[in-house]
Parts: C-alpha cells; sequence; structure tokens
C-alpha cells in the first residue's frame, strides 16, 4: 500500500472513532472508572487528534541525497520497522492506543497490540473501526490477554521487530530482558514517573493551587507523569497547604457517569490497596496526614483526595510510584537544594516549575533531570491560562 493511502485510511479511522465518541468515552468509564465527562473531553478527542496527525505523515517520510566523493550516488530511505508489538496501559486506554498505532501505521507498519486486561472494551472496538475502515487484514491484531501470557508472547516472540511498552518500571525490565534473550528487536519504554512539581513564591498562589491539584488528582491520581511531589518554597508553604486541603476537600468523587463528578473509582481492588499501603507508610515514618487517607463511600474502589505534608525527601512516599491520588507536599527555601532534592529519584519523566521568572524557571528545568519539563504561569492579558499537560 503506498503512503498516500495509509493516511487516507488512517483519516477515515479518525472519522469512525469520532462517530463513535459518545460510545468509546462510556467504554473508558466502564473499563477503568474515569469521569465520563473527562474520557468524552479529553481522551476521545485527543486519540482522534493524533490519529489525524500520525495520518498526515504517511507521505512526509523522506530519505536524503548524500554527496560523497567520486561518480557515485548515495542516498538513504526509510523503511517499516516491520511487525509491531505493543502492549498499552489501563489508565488511558484509548489514548494510548492511538499514541501506539499512529506513528507504527502512519509508516507501513503491522501492529500486534496487547490492551491492558483490565481495560480492553475500547481497545476491541477501535480494532473493528480499523476494519470498518478498510486496513487490510493482518495490519492491526489484537490480542486481549494477560502480562505472563500474551505480554510475554509479544516480547518475545522471534517474528517481532520491535516492542513498545507503556507501564511499570518492573515490567519494563521484564520487556527488555525478552527483547534481548529472543531476536534483540528494537524496544521502546514509557515507565514510571515521580514527577516533581515545583512552585516557587513568586507564583500566583491561587493559580499554582489549582495547577497542583489537578497535575496530580486527575484520573484518580493514575498518571505516569503526575506530579506527585509538590515542592512548595518555603515564604508560601503554610498557605499552599491549606488551600490546597480545602480544594481537595471539595473534590466530587462518585458515579463516572454523572457530570458532577471529578474524581471516579481507581481502577480495581489491587490498586485500591497498593495506595492504602502507601497511606500507610506516610503515617508511620511521620509525614502530616493533611486530609483525606482512607476508602470513600460503601462499595467500589474509591480513595478519597489525600494531602501529606512535612513529606521528607527519604519517605516511601516521596521516593516510591503511587499510582493514586495522594500528593507529598515537601519544603524547599534554596534553589541549588530544591534541584538536589528533586534529581534524588530513579525516575526522569516529567516535572514542572510554577514561577513567573522565565529566568529562574529555564534554570531550574535545564537542572532537573526528567525528558519533559512544563514551565507553568499565569496569563493575565486575556489568553487561556498555561496548564499541566498529562501526557502518560
Amino acid at each position: 500500500m503506498d503512503a498516500a493511502q495509509r493516511g487516507v485510511l488512517m483519516n477515515r479511522l479518525a472519522e469512525f472513532v469520532e462517530g463513535d465518541r459518545v460510545f468509546l468515552a462510556s467504554l473508558e468509564s466502564l473499563d477503568n472508572g474515569k469521569p465520563y465527562a473527562v474520557a468524552y473531553n479529553a481522551d476521545v478527542p485527543m486519540s482522534i487528534a493524533c490519529i489525524r496527525y500520525y495520518a498526515g505523515w504517511a507521505d512526509k517520510n523522506h530519505g536524503k541525497t548524500i554527496p560523497v566523493g567520486g561518480d557515485y550516488f548515495t542516498y538513504t530511505r526509510h523503511e517499516p520497522v516491520g511487525v509491531c508489538g505493543q502492549i498499552i496501559p489501563w489508565n488511558f486506554p484509548l489514548l494510548m492506543q492511538a499514541w501506539k498505532l499512529g506513528p507504527a501505521l502512519s509508516m507501513g507498519n503491522t501492529v500486534v497490540m496487547k490492551p491492558a486486561e483490565q481495560t480492553p472494551l475500547s481497545a476491541l472496538h477501535v480494532a473493528s473501526l480499523v476494519k470498518e475502515a478498510g486496513f487490510p487484514a493482518g495490519v492491526v491484531n489484537l490480542i486481549p490477554g494477560f502480562g505472563p501470557t500474551a505480554g510475554h508472547a509479544i516480547s518475545s516472540h522471534m517474528g517481532i521487530d520491535k516492542v513498545a511498552f507503556t507501564g511499570s518500571t518492573d515490567v519494563g525490565r521484564i520487556i527488555m530482558t525478552d527483547a534481548a534473550q529472543s531476536n534483540v528487536k528494537k524496544v521502546t519504554l514509557e515507565l514510571g514517573g515521580k514527577s516533581p512539581n515545583i512552585i516557587f513564591a513568586d507564583a500566583d498562589i491561587d493559580f499554582a493551587v489549582q495547577q497542583a491539584h489537578h497535575g496530580l488528582f486527575f484520573n484518580q491520581g493514575q498518571c505516569c507523569c503526575a506530579g506527585s511531589r509538590v515542592f512548595v518554597e518555603g515564604k508560601v508553604y503554610d498557605e499552599f497547604v491549606a488551600k490546597s486541603k480545602e480544594l481537595a476537600e471539595k473534590r466530587v468523587l462518585g458515579d463516572p457517569f454523572d457530570l458532577k463528578t471529578d474524581q471516579g473509582p481507581q481502577v480495581d481492588e489491587e490498586q485500591l490497596k497498593t495506595i492504602k499501603r502507601y497511606v500507610d507508610y506516610g503515617k508511620q515514618e511521620g509525614a502530616q496526614l493533611v486530609t483525606g487517607g482512607k476508602e470513600w463511600g460503601s462499595k467500589g474502589f474509591y480513595f478519597e483526595p489525600t494531602i501529606f505534608a512535612n513529606v521528607k525527601d527519604n519517605m516511601k512516599i516521596a521516593q516510591e510510584e503511587i499510582f493514586g491520588p495522594v500528593m507529598s507536599v515537601i519544603r524547599f527555601d534554596s534553589t541549588k537544594d530544591l534541584i538536589e532534592t528533586a534529581n534524588n529519584t530513579i525516575y526522569g519523566l516529567a516535572a514542572a516549575v510554577v514561577t513567573n521568572d522565565l529566568d529562574k524557571a529555564l534554570h531550574v528545568a535545564n537542572s532537573i533531570r526528567a525528558g519533559t519539563v512544563w514551565r507553568v504561569q499565569l496569563v493575565k492579558n486575556g489568553g487561556n491560562p498555561a496548564h499541566r499537560n498529562n501526557p502518560d
């Protein structure tokens, strides 16, 4: 199939996803408990935009001619990798499927994909839309199943040329081992995070509180780049904690299909138990539980928005990924100490800096070991405020 036709099929798939927007948003809520309003207004349109973006790249992947000495014609040509194994997580099932399918299909690859066992519904429906859009049989193959069986089959298969995995760091190590012990296939990993969200005293405090709130509690705290370590300059630390407590206690938990709901249940009982265990660690190690810290409601895997203050860098809640609605607020008094503490982590996925001082923001951004650093500030000229993105 030529490149232009690939783009046509991908744009058609995007149209079909858009046509089933309500149904797909409903499946996302049923699958992992995220509020329907979030799925409808964020996950689905971002998935559509992703597919359309890569559709546009299908016929724009060019090689180069290289001038060399002598009577030679030298050039490079980009070729598809081949069969791409893709293993996606449960926190953003639809969006992660689009992020994986988009670039692979755009460049002419075929795909063998395993959705998370907790959240297969939207992936299965999109697979049916792939067929309806006219993709040839065998281009997109979906294999629901568990990690140790279906996931292992993908990462260790000799016929798969590349594996892309988004999920936990521990499983990422297993994927790398499988790839090395099979055909030394190419590997792309996006793993865990313990992202620092850094708030300086010169920032608008109310905006900073809102930004930190959404940067952590969005999607029930189940984001790999969630700002779970909130570093706050000492001058505004107490005010930040007090206002964050007030905002967290206003957060509406409930039925994901109720449009007033801000926070649905955690994805499953195992994740709920993990969150409870880390809250216990925080209490045992001497952090101050400001609000939350327990299950909510009489049924379902709900957990209250939780904030710990007076968190020390060596505590488990400051060092280990929780993947839930638990915010750890850490005080800093100097930029030098801040950078040292923020970098004291095995992770390096993302970070955010909230300040009105551009020089300070750039200095910190350049000093933080993270793949992505957002500089966040309140825009007061009538435009939309900059906001912390959550690309999982």
